[in-house]
């Protein structure tokens, strides 16, 4: 989700649902202890609960960008092991571990060893022609030895070599039944799963086998499914969606955002898809794909958006 789940995405996501855990896109650890920090880690504090998720390999560098997203009050720190973007593989991270399981041992060690929050690690079912039954299980066996609080399984092998990273999300065939087994063996350790998850009620189904379940791709393009999350999952007590509060909120998010010097479309593109499959979702998706995206854009024009969708005949309020 690397340029996708910044802190406009998020704080839209938190909108949607007060419960669930959000992660950052991913920040690879040099750039933490070398870059700008408030523009790669800052946050909105309403994001809460929140999670840091690192890129890197070597384990004092990861412990060090560790400290400072503890530091800037992240509630977990995640090591990506799962990423394969031609970036991660020219930089030796992401799905490359996959075939260091002690390195990623040693890596979970070290940020352990420096932070107090969780340390959790995001993972593929194997990479290229390794086998995901020994695979997986030499990932899993050392990051918990080193003390990693969850693990958290796309159920795909990711192909380092052949397929483009957009095709690694679609053409390695899933495999659920994989991380179910894995469950089963740590029977005590959280494992949660990824991957082609496309709703609540899929994400419901694999809660029965493992612990917990990752939306991706579908919570970024159809975010309004998120209403549901704390309903569902959380033993909330279900509620009519207050939409037109939402937008309020992001709008007033939006003016802030562009007095400090930004633009409406930062904070738009994530909210293209909010009202997938209401009438009206189209001329919304317009209004802000053209108007929200010119010089100058106020937060008006997410409002006169929002006012192109039909609520009628929905268990949402739009006003």
């Amino acid at each position: 989700m690397m340029d996708w789940t910044d802190r406009h995405c998020r704080f839209l996501h938190r909108q949607l649902t007060r419960r669930a855990l959000l992660y950052t896109e991913m920040v690879v650890a040099d750039a933490v202890i070398h870059g700008e920090r408030e523009r790669l880690l800052g946050f909105d504090g309403t994001e809460h609960p929140v999670a840091l998720q690192l890129g890197g390999s070597d384990p004092q560098k990861l412990a060090e960008a560790a400290r400072i997203g503890e530091a800037f009050g992240y509630d977990e720190i995640n090591l990506n092991v799962g990423c394969p973007s031609d970036r991660v593989q020219s930089g030796t991270f992401g799905a490359c571990l996959m075939k260091a399981p002690v390195l990623v041992a040693d890596c979970v060690t070290a940020m352990k060893a420096s932070v107090g929050i969780p340390v959790t690690v995001k993972c593929r079912i194997g990479v290229d022609e390794q086998d995901p039954e020994p695979a997986l299980d030499a990932l899993a066996d050392g990051v918990f030895a080193a003390g990693a609080d969850a693990l958290w399984v796309h159920a795909r092998k990711a192909w380092l070599e052949g397929l483009s990273p957009r095709e690694n999300r679609d053409i390695p065939p899933l495999d659920y039944n994989r991380v179910y087994r894995l469950k089963a063996k740590n029977p005590n350790k959280f494992i949660g799963i990824n991957g082609g998850i496309q709703s609540l009620e899929e994400a419901l189904d694999h809660i029965d086998h493992v612990d917990g379940a990752m939306l991706g791709r579908a919570a970024y393009h159809t975010p309004g499914i998120l209403a549901g999350v704390d309903a569902a999952f959380y033993g909330d007590k279900p509620k009519t969606f207050d939409f037109a509060a939402l937008i309020d909120a992001m709008a007033d998010y939006a003016a802030r955002h562009i007095e400090r010097g930004g633009r409406l479309g930062h904070v738009t593109r994530h909210m293209v898809g909010l009202f997938h499959g209401l009438p009206g979702a189209r001329r919304y998706r317009q209004i802000l794909s053209t108007d929200a995206t010119r010089p100058g854009a106020g937060p008006d024009v997410l409002k006169a958006a929002f006012a192109a969708v039909d609520f009628s005949g929905t268990d949402a309020e739009a006003a």
